[in-house]
Order: structure tokens, then C-alpha cells, then sequence
């Protein structure tokens, strides 16, 4: 059955067209995914696909009987307690089990907080849309960013069972794993792209990945739209020179031909997106000195308001943190991860141990609240800071974070949620930190956003340490995984957050059946976690580099891709742009010459990510 279906819809803002003269049906069983730069309009379409907000232009038709809900990005609960809200029985149990929803029951639901509250009213969604209970489920079921605020086996477990539905899903996500894997499906699915006013619908064929269809068709946009810019940039040479010859030269057109060179030279290239290759920051860094930080058996307890014991979250954690490293901290919700960030940078004390921090330190911490944010005040003022007015400096690195001109000046109150996440790191990184941390850095932030802050910390002069649940983005930034243990021990985890979730789901599964349950499934593999599986070899059978060496040469070969490619598109480009043949000679040797240091590090790169993956 058709659940919504939407025919030329458009929506604008007093500043800018979120999209226009979009169109998409979809049906029961479909898959469909939203992406788009943050404050492109995902949640706003989303609402609209709801019947919650309706459109400036087209129709919205909803089918029939069609039973559509959705988990809004901040959801409100009603007055009572999170038992009452959620109700009883084996579903509803099983679910809260899964989400870590179960020790909130007796917690009231305006005591929760906003990660607290989306983990309830995504489990009450859940345990209402089971698979043997389809009469009292719903057709379609819109996602808002769902794996916000879940630990790493849960947002494993999300999947499964979103895959296992028979209704239609639509979804937001910066988790690029579940994209992929709830994009795949032998049915429809597909991805609608919002990109700057335009839409664009990628729909996969049957068992093929609609986020893979959209990668590669979104590419092909941007190099097609770049060789049309090269163009224009070619007609407007020949324009301008044809002014310059000056009037002599002119013939009776001349009015015509001045308003072709103006529109020519004045059009500009097409929004192609973010700013890629924007993120140079670093330069003014101080220089870390041998010491940063030195852990010595710490640990965290936190006493019994009732009076009873002390509650050990973590205990003798011994770690020194090198200029340098890469280090993720992972475990699951509760195991104490944002504690020990908040210890390391100094925000907080250890009950136990003792905590050593270099002279020359300049922390950077970017936590996962913007509540302090004032939302009165301009986004160029709150960079500034209270005790001088905005400069040059200040309108460039707003720039490189996408914040334009109208953006600069606008309140705070008027940002996406994941406008007020980038802006909050743009005041991290003003402070010119040389130890950045990071609490879930990629909540709310779109997909173009997270590769580039991807790019920018492989370039990162400074350390880092990071708790995040995106699992790609773990696996392209960390060199090494920290994992707290139940029992609040800490040990580095070989094979990455692959190798840790691996670990668990076997720990889980002997659990299992040992007690006689049934030792849940492992989810199918997808696409996007394809290249990084557990080898299942022994230790001791382990040969050749460390998984860290393997990692830390990938990123080195990456970025000297992304230079030897620049090369190539430089000479390409020059090629393309002259006649003389002594020149056109000389540049096609050197395409030649650079040609074959990009396709040798491409052979270097896939030779590492087979290592990777045994």
C-alpha cells in the first residue's frame, strides 16, 4: 500500500530555499533515507512526509488507512513515569533490555534527560511495531537521527531490527554503517538528497545499497558540474579578452556581447556543497611538549544518596597519553566514558589515583551538550567571546565551518541542531587547543560535515581522544581503543571497535548459552563495514604489523591520494586550457609522470586495506 506520496513539494525560508518541486512515493516496505547538509531541511521534509508541517508549493496525499508515526530528534514525553509511559508485557521488556531503557522505569519522564528521553520514545516505538503484531503497527515509521545517545551493541541491535520490519522506514542518520545496511534491501529504497535548494532521488537496484548509489551518483554531480565551471571559466577568458581589444574591435553588437561576458564572468560555479578542503586549522597550535597527560590507577566512585555503598564506575586506569595519539574510549552507556574525558581534560577530579598534566597543554573539549549555548546571541559574537568584537580571523573560520555571511549574523536560536554542534566546535578549536576532546563529536552532524572533520583530524597536529558511537568514524580516526570493561577495568582492545564489538557479541553469545538462551544472531554484513572484520585467528598466530601501523599507513596514503590526485586535475586542467604544443607536450608527460604516483598509491592503498580486513 502507498503511505505517502508527494508531488512537486517546495518550502522556503525568509533567507534561502530548503528544496523545490521535490517528488517521491512511498509505499510499505520501502527504505528511504534523507540526506543533506545540516540546515538543508531533513527534519522539515520529514515533518512534511508526517502530515506535522505542510509545504509553501505542491501535494501531499497520505494512503488510506495509512498508520504513519515518528521519533522526533528532541521527542517530549507525557507527564508520568517511563513504566507508565511504556507500558507492560515481553516486547516491551525485551525492547527496554536492548536500549538500556529498563533501570529509567521508575524514573519520572521530566526528570530524563534529552538522551535519556529519545532511548524511551524510541523504545515504546519499537515494542509497538513488533513482527507478530502488525495489526496494531504502523505502515510507515520515520526516524529522526535513532542512533543518537545508543551505545555500539545497541545501535547493532537498532539495525537488525530494523531490517526485520515489514514497514516503510524513513530515516535521518549520520551513521553511515546503518545507512548502508538499512539501505540495502532485495524491495524498493532509495535516498533523497537535498542539496542547497535542489533534490535529488538515488533509487538502488534490487539487493544493492541506495547509500552506495547515492555516493556514486552524487561524485559524478560534482565532477560533471566542476567541468561545466571549467568551461564557463574558459568562455569567460575569451569574453574578457575580447573587451580588452577595445572598441576598434567591437562590431554593432556591442551591448549584447558586454552582457554575455558580465553574466559569464558573474554567474560563478554552482554550489557544489561544503567546502571540503577548508579545514586548515592548526597552524597556530602550541607545540606539545614530551608530557601531555599521565593516568596513574584512577578510578571513579560516586556515593549512595540512600547512604549505601559507593558506586565504582571505573578503577585503576593506567594510561599515559603521547603527543600524537589517537585514542577512542568505548563501552557501553553508563560505563563511565564521559567521566574519564571529563577527568583528563580537568574538569572533574578522580576519587582515586592520580592525574599529571603537561605544562604546555591547551585543552579543547567539545562535550555533547550545546546547552550552554546562548541563543540570544549572534554566532559571530559567541565566537569572539565577551571581551572583544568579532574580526577577520573569526569571519575565516566560520567560513571554513560553513557558517556564511547571513549564518554569521543570525541568533543562535535560529541554528539546526546540527548547526549548533559545528558551531560549538568552531569555539573549541578558536582556542587554538593542542589536546582535542571529543564526546560524541558526530551527533547531529550531517554526512559532507563528519568526512571533512574526518580530514581535518588526520591532519590534526595535536593529540585526541574521543568517545564516540559511530563506528566509521572510530575506525578512520582512532590508532587505538580504549574499552571499559564491566567491572570498570580498562584494557586497549586490538582490532578496533571491529575487534571490540566482535569480542562482545562472542562474550554475549557463550552467555547465552550457557544460561540457555538462544545466542542472538550476528546482523548480516554490509557494505560499509565489509572492509573491517575480526581475522579470528589466535593472538599468537598474528603476524606482521600492528593493526595501529596498518591504520596509521592507510591515513598516509589516503592523504598523499588526495595530493597526488590534486596533481593530476592541476595538469588536467592546464592541458585543457592551452594550444601550444611545446606546452601541451611537456604537461602530457607530467600527467603521465603523476598519473602513475596516483595509480601506485591506489595499488599501496588497497594492498593495506586487505591487511586491514585479515
Amino acid at each position: 500500500m502507498i503511505c505517502v506520496d508527494v508531488a512537486g513539494v517546495g518550502l522556503a525560508q525568509p533567507d534561502k530555499v530548503l528544496f523545490d518541486d521535490l517528488s517521491v512515493t512511498i509505499s510499505r516496505g520501502d527504505r528511504v533515507a534523507v540526506v543533506g547538509v545540516n540546515g538543508s531541511g531533513k527534519t522539515t521534509l520529514l515533518r512534511i512526509l508526517t502530515g506535522a508541517l505542510s509545504p509553501d508549493s505542491g501535494n501531499v496525499r497520505f494512503g488510506r488507512g495509512a498508520r504513519i508515526t515518528m521519533l522526533e530528534q528532541d521527542p517530549v514525553l507525557p507527564p508520568g513515569t517511563v513504566a507508565e509511559y511504556l507500558g507492560d508485557g515481553w516486547e516491551v521488556a525485551a525492547v527496554a533490555t536492548s536500549l538500556g531503557v529498563q533501570p529509567l522505569f521508575d524514573r519520572r519522564t521530566n526528570e530524563l534527560s534529552g538522551g535519556q528521553a529519545k532511548r524511551v520514545a524510541l523504545a515504546k516505538m519499537l515494542a509497538e511495531n513488533s513482527d507478530g503484531d502488525a495489526e496494531n503497527g504502523h505502515d510507515m515509521i520515520v526516524l529522526d537521527e535513532p542512533t543518537n545517545h545508543l551505545d555500539l551493541e545497541a545501535i547493532e541491535w537498532l539495525e537488525a531490527r530494523l531490517v526485520s520490519m515489514s514497514a516503510a522506514l524513513v530515516l535521518v542518520t549520520h551513521d553511515r554503517h546503518a545507512l548502508d545496511r538499512l539501505t540495502t534491501k532485495v524491495g524498493p529504497s532509495k535516498i533523497v538528497e537535498l542539496d542547497h535548494g535542489r533534490s535529488f532521488i538515488h533509487q538502488a537496484a534490487a539487493g544493492s545499497s541506495a547509500y552506495a548509489t547515492y555516493l556514486d551518483a552524487r561524485a559524478e554531480r560534482i565532477e560533471r558540474e566542476e567541468q561545466e565551471e571549467s568551461t564557463r571559466k574558459i568562455l569567460a577568458r575569451k569574453e574578457l579578452a575580447w573587451l580588452r581589444r577595445g572598441a576598434p574591435a567591437r562590431t554593432s553588437k556591442p551591448k549584447a556581447r558586454l552582457r554575455t561576458a558580465g553574466e559569464i564572468v558573474s554567474g560563478g560555479p554552482r554550489d557544489l556543497g561544503v567546502r571540503g578542503s577548508g579545514l586548515e586549522l592548526g597552524a597556530g597550535t602550541t607545540r606539545l611538549g614530551n608530557q601531555v597527560v599521565e593516568l596513574v590507577d584512577v578510578g571513579q566512585r560516586f556515593d549512595d544518596p540512600d547512604g549505601g555503598e559507593p558506586t565504582t564506575v571505573f578503577h585503576g586506569v593506567d594510561l599515559v597519553i603521547e603527543p600524537g595519539a589517537r585514542l577512542a574510549i568505548v563501552g557501553p552507556n553508563g560505563s563511565g566514558k564521559t567521566t574519564l574525558l571529563d577527568i583528563i581534560s580537568g574538569r572533574r577530579e578522580p576519587a582515586l589515583g592520580t592525574i599529571t598534566t603537561g605544562s604546555t597543554v591547551v585543552v579543547g573539549y567539545a562535550d555533547q551538550h550545546s546547552t550552554t549555548l546562548d541563543p540570544e546571541i549572534t554566532v559571530r559574537k559567541l565566537v569572539a567571546g565577551p571581551l572583544r568584537e568579532p574580526d577577520h580571523e573569526d569571519k575565516k573560520l566560520l567560513e571554513k565551518f560553513w557558517f556564511d555571511a547571513t549564518a554569521q549574523y543570525a541568533p543562535v536560536k535560529m541554528l539546526s541542531g546540527g548547526e549548533k554542534r559545528r558551531l560549538q566546535l568552531v569555539m573549541v578549536l578558536a582556542r587554538q587547543p593542542n589536546l582535542l576532546i571529543l564526546d560524541e563529536p558526530t551527533n547531529d552532524l550531517d554526512l559532507d560535515t563528519l568526512r571533512s572533520l574526518e580530514e581535518f583530524l588526520d591532519d590534526w597536529p595535536g593529540a585526541l581522544i574521543l568517545a564516540s558511537h559511530d563506528r566509521a568514524f572510530l575506525d578512520r580516526v582512532a590508532d587505538h581503543v580504549l574499552a571499559i570493561e564491566p567491572g570498570g577495568s580498562m584494557r586497549r582492545v586490538p582490532g578496533g571497535v571491529t575487534g571490540w564489538l566482535a569480542e562482545r557479541a562472542d562474550a554475549s553469545a557463550t552467555s547465552g548459552s550457557k544460561s540457555g538462551a538462544p545466542a542472538s544472531s550476528k546482523p548480516a554484513k554490509s557494505a560499509a563495514s565489509a572492509g573491517a572484520k575480526p581475522s579470528g585467528k589466535p593472538k599468537a598466530a598474528r603476524t606482521g604489523p600492528s593493526p595501529s601501523t596498518i591504520g596509521r599507513k592507510l591515513r598516509d596514503t589516503e592523504q598523499a591520494m588526495v595530493k597526488a590526485q590534486k596533481k593530476v586535475d592541476t595538469i588536467s586542467a592546464e592541458l585543457a586550457s592551452t594550444t601550444d604544443h611545446e606546452l601541451l607536450a611537456a604537461r602530457g608527460e607530467a600527467l603521465t609522470e603523476a598519473q602513475g604516483v596516483l595509480d601506485q598509491l591506489e595499488a599501496e592503498w588497497i594492498e593495506l586495506a586487505e591487511l586491514a580486513e585479515g
